[in-house]
């Protein structure tokens, strides 16, 4: 272990190993889904920072971790971006730079009761502030915050009611903090044990207190996977195809999966009238999604479209959280060059202005969302709140076969399923699609990426609300105020030792002895 220590003396071998042990959360998510490994995972990489030998050395494990986590995390657009994905995971990977300064005031040395007890509640805070930037739309959105690698333990689905996908950050964040004090400060593991019993308890009395969805009845939505299809037309033909096979099965709603259709409808009224027949004779609206030039304004945009029996009902959401670098170029003037080494937008898309709940018939009110803002919990929130009594994501991940990707996505739809107490149906065009209940647990079975199919699903609908959806994001303004006001005290102690004038401490003076007469 010695010998470790002096090899852990060169700052690059050091990175490179922060940048590993930041990386090992990435098996808590999709496809590996090791649930379980999330609450330990941040261990190495706490135990390296706390053993810096200054702040600024944790600031920059803190930096090379969080670059290693997010290059994990992200894997999949390597494809897409290239070189830029390791560029953009070294730049927002310096979020985690002031974290990595508190897991070391905190934890560093030998701290006792007083200073673990306080590590138990910032350092968790202090995470939850850095998904809080990264989750900012314009630095990349919350993909993989840490939360979400819990998306099928029951009661962590509970406790998501609750505070969201943010408390769960926070709970297993705090775990990892209880679980490196045991590993490593041997002189403070009763407060570290005394944690983990009280979490357990917290965790325990919200699956127990916290209010469950009502249901009220079920609802039959239909799922269109064509696969892999190169080609708008054929793409098309194909969808059409296995729409027709849900003719006498009733379906109350018709979900085809993002980009599914690449013309503007207005523009191509014999789409339109297809799309009309389609509904007439399964007796259902069609929610398709539109990837193309408008014809009524100038842009691309991305939008979901609802056509009835008569054609088009009016009813379109467009989309209005693109994804950088694969729908629009973040500063194009300064990162244009982005195209020239993946495969990001050639042009930038057009964003919405405002979400959209539509009413579907049969009394069904569907809250829409496109790709990646299912992974927003403040989108899905807004819908819940103005009435959608199920949520409807349309995505498509072809460009991401052979990758987590697929899986990630379609985990997110179980916790916005349980933070707002609504049943959510993800639809893609190549998988993996699923439908989750109010509670977050899965409806039928998963549509693998290999799936080429229609398939009808028995769509709970629920009532109530959540205190997720009633208090919004309580854990980040908490942890806001807890980091605050910890800076405040700090920098006002500070404050007051360095006030000019201020009296210092007696000086201590040697006294001498008194010689005596004769000596």
């Amino acid at each position: 272990m010695q010998r470790f220590g002096q090899w852990l003396y060169s700052p690059w071998r050091r990175s490179v190993v922060a940048a590993l042990a930041g990386a090992l959360p990435v098996f808590a998510f999709p496809a590996p889904s090791w649930w379980w490994c999330a609450y330990v995972a941040l261990v190495p990489w706490m135990v390296l920072v706390r053993a810096a030998p200054s702040g600024r050395r944790a600031a920059y494990d803190g930096w090379a971790g969080g670059f290693g986590f997010l290059l994990a995390v992200h894997l999949w657009l390597l494809p897409s971006l290239n070189v830029f994905l390791f560029v953009v995971a070294a730049l927002l990977g310096a979020l985690w730079a002031p974290w990595g300064w508190l897991v070391r005031r905190f934890l560093g040395g030998a701290p006792g009761a007083a200073r673990v007890a306080g590590a138990l509640c910032m350092v968790p805070s202090g995470w939850l502030l850095v998904e809080l930037v990264r989750s900012w739309q314009g630095l990349g959105g919350p993909w993989g915050l840490l939360g979400s690698s819990q998306w099928q333990v029951a009661p962590a689905l509970r406790l998501a009611s609750v505070g969201g996908v943010w408390l769960l950050s926070f709970l297993v964040v705090t775990v990892n903090v209880a679980v490196t004090v045991l590993v490593a400060v041997r002189a403070a593991r009763v407060p570290a044990l005394a944690s983990l019993v009280a979490t357990a308890a917290v965790t325990s009395a919200a699956w127990l207190w916290a209010p469950r969805p009502g249901v009220e009845g079920r609802t039959r939505i239909a799922v269109v996977q064509p696969g892999v299809i190169d080609g708008v037309d054929r793409r098309f033909a194909r969808e059409e195809q296995l729409t027709r096979t849900l003719a006498g099965r009733h379906p109350d709603l018709i979900v085809w999966g993002e980009s599914s259709v690449g013309y503007d409808l207005a523009a191509r009224p014999d789409l339109a009238r297809r799309l009309a027949a389609l509904s007439r004779e399964t007796g259902a609206d069609l929610l398709v999604n539109v990837d193309a030039r408008r014809s009524d304004r100038p842009g691309i945009y991305k939008s979901s479209v609802l056509v009835g029996p008569d054609g088009l009902t009016g009813d379109r959401y467009d989309k209005m959280r693109l994804v950088p670098f694969g729908e629009y170029i973040p500063a194009r003037s300064l990162l244009g060059w982005a195209t020239s080494v993946g495969k990001a937008a050639g042009e930038d898309r057009r964003r919405g202005t405002e979400q959209v709940v539509m009413d579907v018939g049969h009394g069904l009110r569907v809250g829409p969302m496109i790709c990646f803002e299912s992974a927003f919990p403040d989108m899905s929130r807004h819908l819940a709140l103005d009435g959608a009594q199920v949520l409807v994501a349309q995505s498509s991940t072809s460009s991401f076969q052979r990758s987590w990707a697929p899986e990630q996505h379609a985990s997110l739809a179980a916790l916005r399923a349980a933070e707002t107490g609504r049943s959510m149906v993800h639809a893609t065009l190549t998988g993996v699609s699923a439908v989750y209940d109010a509670n977050g647990r899965r409806v039928g079975p998963w549509l693998g990426t290999d799936a080429d199919t229609a398939r009808v699903f028995e769509v709970p609908v629920a009532t109530g609300t959540t205190l997720s959806v009633r208090l919004g994001e309580w854990p980040v303004q908490v942890a806001l105020l807890v980091v605050g006001s910890w800076g405040g005290v700090v920098g006002g102690r500070r404050l007051r030792w360095n006030v000019p004038g201020r009296p210092g401490s007696p000086a201590r003076t040697v006294r001498e002895s008194p010689v005596r007469p004769g000596r």
